[in-house]
């Protein structure tokens, strides 16, 4: 792979990603009863576009935004019917879904378990103990996505927010010379955010609906999920709290894969033990139904021999159980 592939495609690519902002911008303009004062409130609190408002529960708009009941139904109701959202054949679905893209992860065997790459479109999740590649695959996947879609990215950029302080520059710039890429270019298309407690990293994913298309973002990595609730909600007296907090967290990271069709939300979770199983593995993926039901996708990883890791495939809604061996090298996931 030569170093002249063009990741940025620079002015061109910065122009088509401003006039898409514009265009959006201008939708939501032109809504029944939006004016000066009504835009400027919406666009700070991240609705920009008219896929934002209509796939927005009210009571987030309303709280975000400070607008009346009254005025975000009427927005939410104009915007559906502007977008044309209804029923549609599932022969309409699977015309879509024929020509849905996907992100290389650098392992041909993990790639055909995902059916031929990390699809866009939806949340993935790979859970496992420390040291199986959750961060690994995080770190690729950032430098995968920006690779031209012929060579199994997606021509875009990765955000990457770090609840734990795991995330390395260092490990970026290996991995973008394994594949003879300019790591310069690599990490300046990287946008960092390094969340410090549960409110945080909520936060960062909220203000990430503007970076999106500003930055021509198609690729967000939580790492780790549940890190933070797991530490600051303690006792049986706070799980509820915590459960419902990370459900909602989770649907703001689903809903904006509906907003962005062509984007990808990776999560990393941690593991725990149940006590109660004698025979068989123990381990589970932290933060309970809540979680599972909230990922499209979800991916055990374990420690295989030396080098290799396995990756097996729990729960998809059109993929097969099944496992996959790769490998973590210092240039980066391959076979």
């Amino acid at each position: 792979m030569e170093e002249e592939l063009e990741l940025d495609s620079d002015s061109d690519s910065n122009e088509v990603i401003i006039n898409d902002a514009n265009v959006s911008v201008e939708a939501v303009k032109k809504l029944p009863g939006v004016g000066e004062a009504t835009l400027k409130k919406l666009i700070k609190a991240g609705f920009s576009s008219l896929e934002s408002i209509a796939y927005t529960p009210p009571r987030i708009i309303q709280n975000e935004s400070g607008l009346g009941d009254k005025t975000t139904a009427k927005l939410i109701k104009a915007s559906m019917s502007q977008l044309k959202i209804g029923f549609k054949s599932a022969e309409d679905v699977w015309e879509y879904r024929k020509n849905i893209t996907r992100i290389t992860t650098g392992s041909q065997e993990l790639d055909d378990l995902f059916g031929g790459g990390i699809e866009t479109g939806c949340v993935v999740e790979f859970f496992g103990e420390f040291r199986t590649g959750k961060t690994q695959i995080a770190h690729q996947l950032c430098v995968n996505v920006q690779l031209p879609e012929e060579d199994g990215g997606l021509n875009g950029n990765a955000l990457y927010i770090d609840t734990e302080g795991t995330f390395r520059p260092e490990r970026i710039i290996q991995m973008s010379e394994g594949l003879d890429l300019d790591h310069k270019k690599i990490l300046k298309n990287i946008i960092f955010g390094r969340a410090y407690n549960s409110d945080h990293q909520i936060l960062l994913v909220k203000e990430a609906t503007n970076l999106i298309k500003e930055k021509n973002i198609k690729l967000i990595i939580v790492d780790s999920l549940i890190g933070h609730f797991r530490s600051e909600y303690v006792g049986r007296g706070t799980l509820a709290t915590r459960q419902q907090t990370i459900n909602t967290h989770l649907h703001d990271l689903l809903r904006l894969t509906d907003i962005f069709p062509e984007l990808c939300i990776i999560v990393t979770n941690q593991v725990q033990s149940k006590p109660d199983v004698f025979y068989g593995n123990p381990t589970v993926a932290a933060g309970g139904n809540i979680v599972a039901h909230g990922s499209t996708i979800r991916v055990y990883l374990r420690k295989g021999k030396g080098e290799q890791r396995v990756a097996k495939m729990i729960d998809a809604p059109h993929l097969p159980e099944g496992e996959a061996v790769f490998s973590i090298t210092e240039n980066g996931i391959t076979d």
